[in-house]
């Protein structure tokens, strides 16, 4: 993936090392949590109680300014948002809807949000409520190793998704009737899930016009991300079966086809899927 062109985005919110609120390392006695407390919040978000006793892995702990091993990921998380300012502006300002650009957010583990507690063991997310993307960077890492999707446009990929929901956001969609057909696998979630994946699509199209940003196998490597988080491939993965009726994202299969619907020719009115009779 070529990122020669593109900007970094200025908004920005880092928090990391500063875990879910708690700052680098928890107290024990006095005024700490004591030792049960420290289990208690371990299982809460997710982590090594050790991890809150002796401090986070050193590489997340940092004092003031110093830098972060994960720099190189925040800084390529900052161009990807940054195309999808400069890409979804001028789109939206042709369809007359003004557009205000959403805050990416990195954190280490779990942070407090506008939509209630973040853990990054739910992975990325937005929050219409505050137009907030959060993202633990360590994804990226889970994205490869775990999901089987390595490669940068894998991860501009889900940034992308997130992005294509801060879309929706300013274009009204998501203030939708919550009551039609909320769940299962034509339900509402999913069509909204659909649509970003379509979104990201449309925002490839027109930074890889505008920035030149697609190499060789970038494509495959977006189409192998989207596969992967597919409710039906996580659930073989989790529950050895698959339960459309509890589908809120779609199959890996109906992600791969939004997203290259937007891809091929970066057109939002291809991205209907709330219209859509098969999806």
């Amino acid at each position: 993936m070529r990122l020669d062109d593109l900007r970094q985005t200025e908004n920005v919110d880092d928090r990391r090392g500063a875990f879910g609120g708690f700052g680098g390392r928890m107290a024990l006695g006095g005024g700490g949590l004591g030792l049960v407390g420290v289990i208690v919040v371990s299982l809460l978000l997710g982590v090594d109680p050790g991890q809150l006793l002796n401090g986070a892995p050193p590489e997340t702990v940092q004092d003031g300014a110093a830098p972060h091993s994960d720099d190189a990921a925040f800084q390529f998380a900052r161009k990807i948002v940054g195309s999808a300012e400069d890409v979804w502006s001028p789109i939206l300002k042709a369809r007359g809807v003004a557009f205000a650009p959403a805050t990416i957010t990195v954190y280490d583990y779990a942070t407090q949000t506008g939509c209630g507690q973040g853990l990054s063991s739910a992975g990325p997310f937005y929050c219409p409520n505050e137009s907030h993307i959060y993202l633990d960077l360590s994804f990226f890492n889970q994205l490869a190793e775990q999901f089987g999707a390595p490669g940068q446009f894998a991860q501009a990929y889900v940034i992308a998704h997130e992005y294509g929901h801060h879309i929706q956001n300013l274009v009204g969609t998501m203030a939708g009737d919550a009551e039609e057909g909320a769940a299962g696998a034509t339900g509402r979630s999913v069509r909204v899930e659909l649509q970003a994946d379509c979104y990201a699509g449309v925002w490839a199209f027109h930074a890889n016009r505008q920035f030149k940003i697609l190499e060789q196998g970038d494509v495959d490597d977006g189409l192998r991300a989207a596969a992967s988080v597919g409710d039906d491939t996580l659930q073989k993965q989790t529950q050895g079966y698959v339960v459309p009726d509890s589908f809120t994202h779609g199959s890996s299969a109906q992600r791969m086809r939004w997203f290259k619907r937007g891809l091929a020719q970066g057109d939002m009115d291809q991205c209907d899927t709330f219209s859509a009779g098969a999806l």
